[in-house]
């Protein structure tokens, strides 16, 4: 719900009111994101929506809107610790794509950090830039020194 939630709004509801947003958003039949699992055990989550979802892009200073395409948006991530280093983060992108082609959508877009060195998953929430080059995103705009917004389109 960070993406989702505007400065204060998102402050006063931090913990469980925002779990609880997020489970009746759910349950209303709409789809967040994407879930990835081990078996029976889920190990990782992409959230992917329209970017009109997230109204915290569109007053971002650095990940505000570079146009107004029809722009659907990765702005984050969680992969469980048994299942990072493992390429989890490349796969959850590249079925965020296919999730996409599958709605009618023709641009997905990303904000991950350009991670010079090694970073704790707590600073890589929104991906590496490096997995999103993996999966074959390209970058169309950068307004700080790490965060790219990266983008892949999709072809008929």
């Amino acid at each position: 719900m960070f993406w989702k939630l505007r400065g204060k709004a998102f402050d006063e509801n931090t913990g469980e009111p925002t779990r609880q947003m997020q489970k009746s958003y759910v349950d209303s039949g709409a789809v967040p994101g994407l879930i990835a699992f081990d078996g029976n055990e889920p190990i990782g989550w992409i959230a992917i929506e329209p970017r009109s979802a997230y109204p915290k892009l569109a007053h971002s200073r650095i990940l505000k809107p570079i146009d107004d395409a029809d722009v659907w948006s990765v702005p984050c991530f969680f992969v469980a610790k048994q299942a990072r280093r493992q390429g989890l983060t490349v796969e959850l992108l590249k079925a965020a794509v296919a999730y996409v082609k599958d709605q009618g959508g023709k641009i997905v877009e990303g904000y991950p950090v350009d991670a010079k060195k090694d970073m704790p998953a707590p600073f890589v929430y929104t991906g590496t830039a490096a997995a999103f080059q993996k999966a074959g995103f390209v970058e169309v705009a950068r307004r700080s020194e790490t965060r790219p917004i990266m983008r892949y389109s999709i072809g008929d």
